[in-house]
């Protein structure tokens, strides 16, 4: 009996109860400390190109920041991954099925572990060929090659770590997680400075230190799941894979992972596109694109919200908050990403500064803030309207729809328009067209999927 008191008394320690009371400082409060999170993520990224960009070299500027989009390729289907991960322990947790959510998490731990030596062995096979089929300039390519391949030797700790978070958030304990970067954080500052200042290892040395920092994190979370109580503990002994679990995240988690691949792609291309005005171009859209991220993982964060909190409250029946939960994660994303896209646009002088004094590298960059940046809050219409329908059980839908609004037409602007306006602003204008619409084919989507689950208050088809 005190085992079972302890047990319930750690468990609301780290868990948010999303079912009951207020919704608006519960959702603050779980998507902050995610948003913290996933800028500290990106601040391994940031310090990187800062570091390199004051204490290297222009081309080693380039070199890391033309590997984003790469990267990105290459983890978003894992990512996708962990996101159904989190919506099923989430269902899971509005249902009360304890059994449940112990299967998930050590489904969802040996699915990380999997896909972590997968992308090492992947990221290590195509670096080269990938980059140079973006058309990478000479002066960029090998350094390019060294910073993605050394980067990848981190991929286990990446996954294991992002997983792990994952798990956590379910759960509504997102400052953990953010505790965990914030000393990965200071390491990787640390070690970037020492082994690009001090022993002149250029991309190496940033890449290096981005995968001890990963390491950091990875070591960090696994500990904390290892000594957590209740379904929630993680057991070594208990690590395989549940087929129930397994169709159940992958349901939800490969059309999301699909989706951030496919999109992923069509900014290989703009990067390809971004590549052929030169090594200053590359090296201002990386320091720019720098600061989207930025606005990005906070409408990342509460879209991480809408999927979390829309999944426990409906898989408890709790129709009405799903309803509000929407709305409010809609206008507090709208709102905090607007604000920051405006004041980064108005102190861009200064945000550019961080990463290079060059002055035409300055020049790509204002043209690329001026243009994608001041209009990035019109992404937030299709992030939480997809969220939600994921949250839902409904992850084919925003998937396709995002894949057509946004990829295809990115990819049509780019060899039909592009060649007509053959300049870097009419390339960066594709942004702010491709997110209109598929935010307005997102929202329709959303309207008609909660008007027919809402109306007839079905059960769940994802769940069972």
């Amino acid at each position: 009996m005190n085992t079972r008191t302890q047990d319930k008394s750690s468990q609301s320690a780290v868990r948010m109860d999303m079912l009951h009371g207020s919704l608006l400082n519960k959702i603050l409060l779980f998507s902050l400390p995610l948003a913290a999170s996933s800028i500290l993520q990106q601040l391994f990224n940031s310090i990187d190109i800062a570091v390199v960009g004051k204490f290297a070299s222009a081309q080693a500027l380039a070199a890391v920041g033309s590997n984003s989009s790469v990267i990105s390729l290459m983890i978003n289907l894992f990512v996708g991954i962990s996101v159904g991960a989190n919506v099923v322990i989430a269902n899971y947790i509005g249902q009360k099925d304890q059994q449940g959510i112990k299967n998930a998490i050590h489904t969802v731990s040996v699915i990380a572990l999997i896909s972590g030596l997968l992308l090492l062995v992947v990221g290590l096979l195509v670096a080269r060929p990938i980059l140079k089929a973006m058309d990478t300039p000479d002066d960029v390519i090998d350094l390019a090659v060294l910073y993605l391949r050394v980067y990848f030797l981190g991929m286990p700790f990446f996954m294991a770590y992002n997983f792990g978070a994952s798990i956590l958030r379910s759960m509504g304990d997102t400052k953990r997680p953010l505790y965990c970067l914030v000393i990965a954080g200071i390491i990787n500052t640390i070690l970037n400075l020492l082994l690009v200042i001090v022993f002149k290892m250029s991309v190496a040395g940033v890449a290096i230190a981005t995968v001890i920092a990963n390491m950091c994190c990875a070591v960090m979370v696994i500990y904390i799941l290892l000594h957590e109580k209740g379904p929630f503990k993680l057991d070594i002994k208990c690590l395989q894979i549940t087929r129930p679990e397994l169709r159940k995240v992958l349901q939800i988690g490969v059309p999301a992972g699909i989706q951030g691949m496919v999109f992923s792609i069509a900014n290989i291309f703009i990067q390809a596109a971004i590549n052929r005005f030169g090594s200053a171009a590359i090296a201002g859209s990386a320091a720019a694109l720098t600061y989207e991220y930025y606005c990005y993982f906070v409408v990342s964060a509460f879209s991480q919200a809408a999927v979390t909190f829309i999944s426990q409250n409906y898989g408890a029946g709790q129709i009405d908050r799903c309803k509000k939960i929407f709305r409010q994660t809609m206008f507090l994303s709208i709102v905090c990403c607007g604000t920051l896209n405006v004041l980064f646009v108005w102190q861009k002088h200064l945000s550019i500064s961080f990463f290079t004094s060059n002055p035409e590298v300055f020049h790509y960059a204002a043209l690329r803030m001026n243009i994608v940046l001041l209009t990035q809050c019109i992404a937030c219409s299709y992030e939480i309207a997809g969220a939600a329908l994921r949250g839902l059980g409904y992850s084919m839908l925003p998937a396709i729809l995002t894949v057509f609004g946004t990829c295809i037409l990115r990819l049509l602007w780019i060899y039909l328009i592009c060649p007509l306006f053959p300049s870097f602003d009419a390339l960066m204008i594709v942004y702010p067209i491709s997110w209109i619409v598929t935010g307005v084919a997102v929202l329709i989507a959303y309207h008609i999927v909660q008007k027919k689950l809402f109306g007839s208050h079905k059960k769940p088809i994802w769940v069972g």
